[in-house]
């Protein structure tokens, strides 16, 4: 297990240099419509281009049933689904934020980019296409839990559940508030959990969702879900079947590795602009381009898993021009591929007039997507 204090971490030439463009998201998890911070804005990619999964077109507005396999482009208006508008008729849940401090756990004391206080910045190598090193430091930090109860909750039964990344989600409440009471999703405890801050290489954001391994879900599982039954007064399931992971940009490729790496905890992963690209953080020699080796020899050569997906990317995701791993778009389509060839219940949806990890269409289709998500659990 990586315990993480004072390291120089090397990040390869597939890695490059610290990535831009990839700002932290905001509390409700999505950060905008446009490129990246200080940098050209992304290029608009046609879906049909050469080498793009066959995507079924809908009609402006629409998105696909929740019960479709698949992949689907969905137009430029991103009208919100009901689903996120809270509704006066219908029974409105409990939601409790706690914080959790760094220097009370053990998996996470913290870190943050750059040199210590007082110590020298380390050098460079000389040669550009040399590795660069990316030097941190231990950091403390607190971070924020926010926990749904929904009113329907029975005190004492085990609930199912779903974890988001980056920050209290009230969409996501909401959207729970609304499909619970129609019965369209069973009922769940919403759980969204606040980064390390900070991104990429050497940040503790970075730390937490683009290493390529099962340690933030083993985070999760120790450390952030005892502390949830305590504080909110509920017991979670121990069914893998019953909890769900979502997340937008990095938040979405850890959702996928907390599914991916601890198939025994998770099977229903749902992703917006899911960071597939080379964004490894610290370097690891066995997945040498990070979550692009998800669609590249992870998912292609492993025995299928019991993983459910729904994906999401748009037609101006992120796009760094740097080396071969750093298209949101392309890698997003890649995982479209594999996941057909491999026999994944997926559902992938392609987004015209939208950025990464874009706002509007999280809420035209999240509501859409946790049905997706979530087909084939008895609701009662």
């Amino acid at each position: 297990m990586f315990h993480p204090s004072k390291v120089a971490v090397l990040i390869g030439l597939g890695a490059g240099l610290l990535a831009m463009g990839q700002a932290p998201a905001g509390p409700a998890g999505f950060s905008g419509r446009g490129g990246g911070r200080g940098r050209m804005p992304n290029p608009t990619r046609d879906p049909h281009t050469e080498g793009y999964v066959k995507a079924t077109e809908l009609p402006d507005g629409q998105v696909p049933s929740p019960t479709a396999d698949g992949n689907f482009i969905i137009g430029a208006t991103h009208t919100p689904a009901p689903e996120m508008t809270a509704q006066p008729d219908v029974p409105h849940g409990k939601i409790i934020i706690f914080p959790m401090e760094s220097v009370d756990g053990k998996i996470y004391p913290g870190i943050a980019r750059g040199p210590a206080p007082g110590e020298a910045p380390a050098p460079q190598p000389t040669d550009p296409s040399a590795p660069r090193v990316v030097q941190t430091h231990p950091q403390p930090w607190t971070r924020k839990v926010g926990v749904y109860i929904p009113k329907q909750y029975k005190p004492g039964s085990a609930a199912p559940f779903i974890v988001g990344a980056d920050g209290i989600d009230m969409g996501l409440f909401t959207a729970l508030d609304n499909l619970i009471a129609a019965k369209k999703i069973p009922v769940m405890i919403g759980i969204s959990i606040q980064n390390g801050g900070s991104d990429a290489q050497g940040s503790e954001r970075g730390l937490e969702y683009d290493t390529m391994s099962g340690l933030y879900a083993e985070f999760v599982e120790k450390e952030v879900l005892p502390r949830v039954e305590k504080e909110a007064n509920v017991k979670l399931t121990k069914d893998p079947n019953a909890r769900a992971t979502m997340g937008g940009s990095s938040g979405g490729s850890a959702a996928l590795e907390m599914a991916w790496y601890h198939n025994d905890l998770y099977h229903r992963v749902l992703t917006y602009s899911g960071t597939y690209v080379n964004q490894q953080s610290p370097y690891n020699a066995e997945t040498p381009h990070g979550a692009w080796e998800f669609h590249d020899h992870l998912i292609p050569e492993s025995p299928k898993k019991n993983i459910r997906i729904w994906m999401e990317v748009g037609d101006r995701d992120n796009f760094i021009n740097r080396d071969n791993y750093h298209d949101w778009v392309l890698a997003n389509e890649r995982m479209a591929k594999v996941l057909a060839e491999k026999g994944y219940h997926y559902q992938f949806i392609f987004a015209i007039n939208a950025g990464h990890t874009d706002a509007a269409v999280k809420t035209q289709t999240l509501p859409e997507a946790l049905e997706y998500v979530w087909q084939g659990y008895p609701i009662k």
